[in-house]
């Protein structure tokens, strides 16, 4: 494994919630501007915001397969910052610009520790239409997670030190992390299998790695809209920037 990848599985856990990119709120999008798109609607029976599958790119995308505008968020699960555009971005980014078939959404997570690795491997382990819910839920809770494994230092660290098939198990149990996912679809014994899968979640790290190097990404969030990345890592940031480029 290169050093990026035994870094996310194997980082101290006090990186968990170290600082990723910061607040600034200035978004620009270069030539991104166009005329207004018009609402497309979904096919008879459904929605747009239940549309969802994996990407080649380890991300997991939601919306309109062919929308116009293409929106791809890098996001670590233990950043603090994505957190916050969970927090105020995720639903109106889905509710008002996803549902209208304008806009497509895809989080392709960028590992940095190894909570951050248990949280991706679970919010995973559902179907693709449940990995926004659940990844946007987990970062809502994200403090109580940090918590949860600061006081069960002694048990992290045993993690840590066990074999692969376990470790993500017993980081997951820590941080009271299967019960939260249990209660929201993903049952202990699911997830369970997917934690002490070590060939998936290696698997997974090295997207994440060659992915993230692949666009030049070193921190989180960080947005693409149509393959040009824009500095804006906020909602208020960036809904002007959907906006211009014709999502109104």
């Amino acid at each position: 494994m290169n050093r990026s990848i035994r870094f996310a599985l194997a980082a101290p856990i006090a990186l968990a919630l170290a600082a990723c990119n910061g607040g600034a709120e200035e978004g620009t999008a270069g030539d991104l501007e166009g005329e207004q798109i018009a609402e497309i609607a979904a096919p008879d029976g459904s929605s747009w915001l239940e549309t969802a599958s994996g990407t080649e790119e380890g991300g997991f995308v939601i919306g309109n397969p062919d929308a116009p505008l293409k929106l791809v968020e890098y996001a670590s699960h233990t950043c603090g910052a994505c957190a916050m555009f969970a927090e105020t971005g995720s639903a109106p980014l889905q509710e008002e610009y996803v549902a209208s078939g304008r806009v497509s959404y895809e989080i392709r997570p960028l590992l940095r520790d190894p909570l951050d690795v248990t949280i991706s491997t679970l919010a995973r382990c559902g179907s693709p239409a449940s990995f926004h819910a659940l990844a946007d839920q987990a970062w809502a809770s994200l403090p109580e997670f940090g918590d949860a494994l600061q006081s069960n230092a002694g048990a992290y660290e045993a993690a840590m030190n066990a074999p692969e098939n376990e470790r993500f198990v017993r980081i997951a149990e820590a941080a009271g992390l299967v019960d939260f996912f249990a209660a929201r679809g993903i049952s202990a014994d699911q997830a369970r299998t997917c934690l002490a899968d070590g060939q998936a979640i290696t698997a997974m790290a090295q997207k994440s790695s060659e992915q993230a190097s692949a666009d030049g990404v070193t921190g989180t969030p960080t947005f693409f809209l149509n393959g040009q990345r824009v500095e804006a890592n906020q909602w208020t940031a960036l809904e002007p920037i959907l906006q211009r480029a014709g999502a109104r």
